[in-house]
């Protein structure tokens, strides 16, 4: 792998990613100002140092309820007519490309998830920005690496290169992005090699997307926070709270995915029943509890975020926007619909912070003010998303990055700590793998690694049928046994040849002698060598088959198949 020539590509990676960023970004806000706003008649508070906290809520909820179907029917009719890999977050299908599809990603993939996610968002469904620009990213970085022709390996950091590049451009935070291209693939582990093209991208699409649309970040933070030890229990709390609806979340997404898969019906029909649903809801809440509950749910909800972080939300609202979240958006991706689990994530996590730091204000009114409920915001945005993405450093880089608060750094990480390790093993990207060892795009690297260790002794085999230039081919056949696709040839004990079975299938006649097609010129190996020795030579002479000599004496045979065995490396390692 060439860093240097990544490093160049990255940044057209970054060019194309941030170009992709501000196209979907603003298909977004005018899609909703068009959609949710001019024809429902709902206009959702914005977020951030130039967004608009009043908001206008609809007169008859029925519109939102007519929108919401409407949008789940195109999204689903264009997903499941040009591209059905782009159903779902997205997050999950660019993963799954790197570890098992080489890297490579339809080219048609990024216009049609862009279309089919601003279809599914800009409607009202609950859904993020983040699944959609990941796998646009991941798309754009795939096509680039095949512009530049780059090798397999070389793809799949371009890939994942894309993921933060997109990522990064779109939520202003290009270092959260850099380290999210390394860290979302797995539970336990990076893909180092990501990371420093992924800088590069990330930096130039940053550059890009900040001077069109403005450097300010994603959320206006008015409260600095000021470190308080006694808060760090409190913090604690909340990371353990983020844990059990962190858990909630993923399997409620999951059991509704599923719930979704098995219904018989045309899958393009699912994201609109999905949309239906969500929709007789909020009609039912419309009319039963406050207009925040009712609509908060919907769409991306970072103006709501915004809401909890200036604590312009009631205790009781934040609670219930809690689960309503959840269950907005396992109806609404769950189903089939395009969009992004990163945004709902952060949603779920302000809500809960903003209900607990509400919550210790009441009990603890000297130790928690008012002013510190922002920060249980921010930090409840970390703790539940980095615990379900397995992604905790760069979601911990990524929210400081877009409330530029990081001073909240250090009791952010009590929190989302806790919330790590007591999820365990539960994501929401279920194409992640432990650790690159578990990654089938490091089979081959860890194979010949570990082929370095033992020798050719340990795996040869010393029980064989050995045959003479007279016996038949017959005979060669019924001796060829699990993989042993050669025998040796011996003539007054000493081996002169061998036969082969590819040699012996062209012969129509099987009481021929085995003279017949003799072969002398025996592949060699050492019994001394490395098995990846053993392995290249077979590459290389086509053989699967060599024959092991100890200096002069030949000792047994090696067999590709026995190299691959599972016990025998097993038993190596018990030595």
């Amino acid at each position: 792998m060439n860093i240097l020539r990544l490093s160049v590509v990255s940044v057209f990676i970054g060019i194309a990613c941030g170009i992709a960023a501000l196209a979907f970004y603003n298909m977004l806000k005018y899609g909703t100002f068009f959609f949710l706003g001019e024809f429902a008649g709902y206009y959702p508070p914005s977020p951030g140092f130039e967004g608009n906290i009043n908001w206008i809520s609809p007169e008859n909820p029925f519109r939102i309820l007519f929108v919401l179907v409407l949008g789940g029917i195109f999204a689903g009719l264009i997903v499941y007519k040009f591209a059905p890999e782009a159903e779902g977050h997205g997050t999950d299908a660019a993963i799954r490309a790197f570890h098992r599809e080489n890297g490579y990603v339809r080219r048609r993939i990024p216009i049609v998830k862009m279309i089919a996610s601003t279809l599914t968002i800009s409607s009202g469904g609950s859904a993020g920005r983040e699944g959609p620009i990941a796998h646009i990213g991941s798309g754009v970085g795939s096509a680039i690496a095949d512009l530049f022709r780059l090798s397999v390996e070389e793809r799949r950091i371009a890939l994942a290169v894309g993921i933060g590049a997109g990522v990064g451009s779109i939520f202003k935070a290009p270092l959260g992005g850099a380290l999210l291209s390394a860290e979302i693939l797995y539970k336990k582990d990076f893909e180092k090699e990501a990371l420093i093209p992924a800088i590069i991208a990330s930096v130039v699409g940053y550059t890009l997307f900040g001077y069109i649309m403005g450097f300010s970040p994603v959320f206006r933070v008015e409260e600095k926070y000021s470190l308080n030890l006694l808060h760090l229990p409190l913090f604690l709390i909340l990371g353990v709270a983020s844990a059990c609806v962190g858990v909630l979340y993923v399997r409620a997404f999951y059991t509704t995915f599923e719930f979704f898969r098995r219904l018989r019906l045309p899958k393009f029909i699912k994201p609109a029943i999905g949309s239906l649903l969500v929709g007789v809801i909020v009609v039912v809440l419309f009319y039963t509890a406050p207009k925040e509950i009712s609509l908060g749910a919907l769409s991306m909800g970072y103006g709501f975020i915004q809401l909890a972080i200036d604590n312009r939300l009631a205790i009781e609202a934040l609670l219930a926007l809690v689960f309503l979240k959840i269950l907005f958006t396992s109806l609404t991706i769950g189903s089939g619909g395009s969009g992004g689990v990163f945004a709902p994530g952060l949603f779920i996590g302000a809500m809960l912070g903003g209900f607990l730091g509400k919550l210790f204000n009441i009990l603890f009114p000297d130790i928690v003010t008012s002013s510190d409920i922002s920060a249980f915001v921010i930090v409840g945005m970390m703790s539940l998303f980095g615990g379900v993405s397995k992604a905790p450093i760069a979601v911990l880089v990524m929210i400081a990055e877009m409330t530029k608060s990081y001073e909240l750094l250090f009791p952010a990480m009590v929190s989302i700590v806790a919330s790590y390790l007591l999820t365990g093993e539960e994501t929401i990207y279920r194409e992640q793998v432990s650790t690159r060892l578990n990654s089938p795009a490091h089979v081959k690297e860890y194979f010949l690694e570990l082929l370095k260790v033992p020798k050719v002794l340990h795996a040869m085999r010393r029980e064989f049928i050995v045959l003479n230039p007279k016996d038949s081919l017959r005979k060669a056949v019924l001796g060829m046994k699990q993989g042993l696709t050669s025998l040796p040839v011996f003539n007054y004990g000493k081996l002169i040849g061998y036969v082969k079975l590819s040699d012996i299938t062209r012969v129509n006649d099987l009481n021929a002698e085995v003279s017949r097609i003799l072969r002398t010129d025996i592949p060699k190996v050492s019994i001394d060598e490395p098995l990846l020795n053993a392995i290249e030579k077979m590459d290389k002479l086509g053989e699967d088959v060599l024959f092991v000599f100890d200096k002069e004496k030949f000792v047994g045979v090696l067999v590709r198949s026995d190299i691959l065995k599972l016990k025998f490396y097993e038993e190596v390692l018990e030595q």
